[in-house]
Order: structure tokens, then sequence, then C-alpha cells
């Protein structure tokens, strides 16, 4: 079959191309997708509204969590049991993820409305800025659902070699949401509300096309209910392996308030431009993790048909193409750093403050891939211990006390300086972490 081809005997590059070029197009969409509410949320010329984005941040974080836990998982051991031909365990698989989606998302969804308060304090939500906040966070929940699988269902079906079609999904997703956008924040004058709204109706309808392609496309995966199961190894196996992934979104949430909590020290400003800094950055840093993503059903397929040598040629192919892409994101932002954050903001303490941030962590950038690309593979081979110490390295060990320390000496500045040492240290780590798991792994 095509997909057989694709996975175990296709040439390295081809399917490399084949697997990343759809994959990295959806990441892009992904990020048109989460930089549209920002972007016209910023058009209001508002800093409050975009701060209130900003501080909920977290929260989608969080539903990125789960999603990326279920879907990477559920990729990783459906490739894996494809290339052992095991049939079963496929189905198995992609039902979980299927039904440990929707679980979740209904739990997150009754979490938010009943502690909104409590958690958007917690978040650094301010006078100023929760009700705002507030009316975001209450229509992002009712979407918790669908957020959630749309994006674990995504990883699911390109483990099918379905790169494309994960693409199509992503973009219909996307498109809704940008077309909606400006209709609920500025027609109707309901600001980060109106951009919740978008983004629940965006993912609903991403989740259509998904379910239309399971019942009616699919040939290998099912979402019936008999086929949902826990045991055997199937609940245990998937979030043991897209655990590390979860972690990430998790971390990257946690790092996100504790950062928050630092900068609210020096104003409002400096909230509002990490978030935008953040939604800048996924451009270049969603096209990396497009690139990991997209080899990962490779990887997965080889390892399980124990073909290590084309796994390690996967490998190097992958980061070679991730370093030069992020090498032209150090660029972009030194060069049109102003353009980037206008983009999302027209006050001009917020730019300020952004594209200095944006430059200071910009030079960390050709490093991350280095991390990004051992931590994606490793997820890849069903490695998820060796994964989530990695993240646990740059968003526990090293970030989060880094910036404590620096910004009492360097102001907001001490904060954008942690990012860069925290990726110099992660990529020594991530590297000598990968190497030493495939050399027992081929023995």
């Amino acid at each position: 079959m095509y997909e057989n081809d694709l996975m175990s005997s296709m040439k390295i590059s081809k399917a490399v191309a084949k697997m990343a070029i759809p994959s990295v197009i959806s990441s892009l969409v992904t990020v048109a997708y989460n930089m549209a509410d920002t972007f016209f949320v910023g058009q209001t010329g508002d800093p409050l509204q975009v701060a209130a984005v900003s501080l909920t941040n977290p929260i989608f974080i969080l539903f990125m969590a789960f999603a990326n836990m279920f879907g990477m998982g559920g990729s990783a051991v459906a490739s894996i049991a494809m290339g052992a031909g095991d049939k079963k365990r496929v189905k198995n698989a992609s039902a979980f993820v299927t039904y440990a989606s929707l679980g979740v998302g209904i739990v997150l969804a009754v979490i938010l409305l009943v502690f909104m308060q409590p958690i958007l304090h917690l978040f650094g939500a301010n006078a100023q800025t929760y009700e705002l906040a507030r009316g975001y966070t209450l229509y992002i929940a009712y979407g918790a659902p669908f957020v959630i699988w749309s994006v674990a269902a995504s990883f699911v079906v390109r483990a099918e070699g379905a790169s494309k079609e994960a693409m199509i999904g992503s973009m219909i997703g996307t498109i809704t949401n940008i077309v909606l956008d400006p209709i609920f924040i500025s027609g109707l004058g309901m600001g980060a509300a109106g951009a919740a709204i978008a983004t629940t109706i965006g993912n609903i309808m991403a989740s259509m096309y998904y379910l239309w392609y399971f019942l009616k496309k699919s040939k290998k995966f099912s979402i019936h209910p008999q086929d949902f199961k826990c045991s055997d190894g199937v609940f245990t196996r998937i979030c043991a392996t897209g655990f590390p992934t979860a972690i990430f979104s998790v971390l990257m949430s946690v790092s996100t308030i504790v950062l928050n909590q630092i900068l609210v020290a020096y104003g409002n400003a400096p909230v509002a431009a990490i978030g935008i800094v953040f939604k800048a950055n996924m451009f270049i840093t969603f096209l990396q993790m497009g690139l990991a993503n997209g080899v990962q059903p490779l990887l997965g397929y080889n390892y399980g048909a124990g073909e290590h040598k084309r796994v390690d040629k996967i490998f190097k192919t992958a980061m070679k193409l991730t370093v030069s892409i992020m090498i032209l994101g150090t660029i972009l932002a030194w060069v049109i750093p102003y353009q980037l954050i206008g983009l999302f903001t027209a006050n001009p303490e917020t730019i300020k403050i952004g594209v200095a941030a944006l430059r200071y962590i910009s030079c960390g950038f050709a490093v991350s891939a280095v991390s990004v690309t051992c931590s994606g593979a490793l997820e890849g081979l069903g490695k998820g211990m060796p994964s989530l110490f990695i993240s646990l390295s740059r968003y526990v060990v090293i970030i989060i006390p880094a910036a404590y320390i620096l910004s009492r000496f360097i102001d907001a500045n001490g904060v954008w300086t942690a990012f860069v040492v925290a990726e110099f240290v992660t990529a020594i780590y991530a590297y000598r972490t990968y190497k030493k798991t495939t050399k027992i792994e081929s023995k």
C-alpha cells in the first residue's frame, strides 16, 4: 500500500517532505488560528483587551496539553502498531484518543466555569483586566471538548500517512475563526469575549471534519465505542508517551503565569508585551514543531519495524531542516521586529518592550531546534520519560529560577534573558539524552 511505501521504503528526503510539508502548513494554520484573536483584539486599540487575552493564554495552553498528550501519544502508539502489523491496537488507539479528549474537555469546562474567579486572579488578572479576561474564559470553556479533540485528532490522522487531510482539518477551523473574529470582536463590539466565541466555533467545525474522516475515509482507524479500551496497555502507553508533551504545555502555562506575576510589578505593558511576543514567536516556533510532528509517524513506524538505521537518517534530516528554520526566525526577529510586534498592538510602550523582548529571546532560536527535534523524536519512538526530563529541565530547572534572579538585576530584561540561558543548557542536555537513549535501543 502507498502509506507502507511512504513509511518504510521511500527515499528519506522525499518521505520527510511528504509528511512534513502538510504538517508544517498545518502548524502555520494553527499559528494563524492563535494569532487571529490577538491581532483582531489589538485592532481595538485597547491595551487592556490585549492584556486580558494574554492573561488567559495559560487556559488555551492547558487545553493543548491534553490535546497533545492524547494526540501525540495516540499517534506514536498507532504508528508503532502499524509498523508491527497490529491492526486491533491501531483501532484501540484512535478510539481511546477520541473519547479521552472529549471526556477531559468536559471536565475542564466545568472546572473553569465553577472556579473562574480564583483561576483568573491566579493568572494575574487585576481590577482593570478581570472582567475582560472573564468574558474570554466564559466562552472558551464551552469549546474545551472540541478544542482538545480537534487538535488530538489531527495527530492521529497524520499517523495514517494522511498528512494532507490533517492539514485540511486545521485549515477549516482556522478559516472559520479568522472570518468570525472581526465580526464578533469589532462588528458586535464583544472584544476579547468575541475572540473566544470565534475560536470555539472554529474548533467545532474542525471537529466535524475529523468526525467525517474517521467514519467515512479512514482505512485503519476507528472511533466506535466498542474499540475504546483502557486495558492491554492502551491507556498507559498512550498517556506515558504523550505525557511529556502535555507536561511541556503545562510547564509553558505555569511559566507564563509565573512570568506574568514577575512582570506585572513593572506594569500592564510588559504583561501585554510578553503575550504578544509569544504570539509573534508562534510563527517560527510552530514551523519547527510542524516539522518535528510531521516526521514522528515515520520514526514510529520504522522503529516498530526494527529499521534503526532508517530512524537515524530521518532524525538527522529533521535536525538539519529545523536548525535552518530557526536561523531564519532569528533573522526575521532582528530585521523586522517592529512590524511583527506592530501586528498585534499600536501602543508605543507595548511595542518598545515587545521588540526588546523578541530580540533577546530570538538569540536562542537556533539552539532551541536541537531540544525540540530530540524531544519530538523521542516521543515518536515511544520514549516518553526522556522527553519529559528535557521539558522539565527547560521550564522548571532553568527558566523560572533564572527569570526570578535576573529580573532582580536587569528588571524585565532579566525575564527575556532567562529564555536564552534555558535554550543553550537544554539543547546540550537534550542531544546527549537522545544519543544515549537511541544507542541503548539500537544494541
